[in-house]
């Protein structure tokens, strides 16, 4: 199974893995049904998730229903338990949207949703992070997931979800950490991919954000939670809901 998935992941765009899941939903649900893990996005429960890694594969990350990951899962547990995201009416910037949350977000009657991003063929407006096409304060809630490690100037990526963030607004912007990590590694000069894996595990990021992730986003005008969510649960539900209990949520505000 572990090469299997390994082969799948490295072979197969995440994008056309998510489509295939959501067409062979009623099966992968049947094949993989249990009690042992649940995953908090869809409700259902499964016997086991699948492994997931480019390079070393973490065992019961991905979810067979949602193919969400433990990140995914540890966010959607936040907005369920701790916020009024799903109730009260909110202007919502994505950035880069993950297939399963903006299937979801666009059909609640709550959200004046708005999905950006420069490639994806799914998102309602082509945008460049470096230069938003939104006024300023225009949102009272940015998502911003996995973006920043593929920007070289991160900075001024930062300066523009400030800008767009309307003043008591708020924002989870998560990127790939090294927590041993006091100040981020980075080398532009890296530009072959595989280098790129090798130096920042994966081909197209430029940096494995450090400790020092949160100054950054504090030079740009944003307060910061560095929030470790997943503590809040138990051992148990840490297993059950497929998380990781030193992954750090980054929430950002804007007062």
């Amino acid at each position: 199974m572990k090469k299997i998935a390994k082969f799948l992941l490295n072979t197969i765009p995440r994008p056309l893995l998510i489509n295939l899941s959501i067409f062979l939903r009623p099966l992968i649900y049947l094949f993989f049904k249990g009690t042992k893990f649940t995953d908090p996005i869809d409700g259902k429960s499964y016997r086991k998730f699948l492994p997931y890694g480019y390079g070393k594969q973490r065992e019961n990350a991905l979810s067979p229903g949602t193919l969400s990951l433990e990140r995914h899962r540890q966010m959607w547990l936040y907005l369920q338990n701790e916020t009024d995201f799903f109730t009260k009416n909110y202007k919502v910037l994505h950035i880069a949207p993950e297939q399963e949350f903006l299937r979801r977000f666009k059909k609640m009657d709550n959200l004046d949703y708005t999905s950006a991003d420069l490639y994806s063929p799914i998102v309602d407006i082509k945008a460049d992070i470096l230069d938003l096409p939104f006024e300023n304060e225009s949102f009272d809630i940015i998502f911003c997931n996995h973006v920043l490690e593929h920007i070289e100037d991160d900075q001024k990526a930062m300066s523009e979800l400030y800008r767009v963030m309307r003043k008591d607004g708020w924002g989870i912007f998560q990127v790939p950490m090294k927590n041993s990590l006091e100040k981020s590694y980075e080398d532009f000069s890296i530009k072959n991919p595989k280098e790129r894996q090798k130096h920042f595990g994966q081909y197209d990021h430029v940096r494995w954000y450090g400790m020092d992730y949160f100054e950054r986003l504090k030079n740009a005008g944003f307060e910061v939670d560095i929030n470790f969510y997943s503590k809040k649960f138990s051992k148990e539900e840490i297993t059950r809901f497929g998380l990781m209990i030193n992954e750090i949520l980054p929430i950002v505000s804007k007062k």
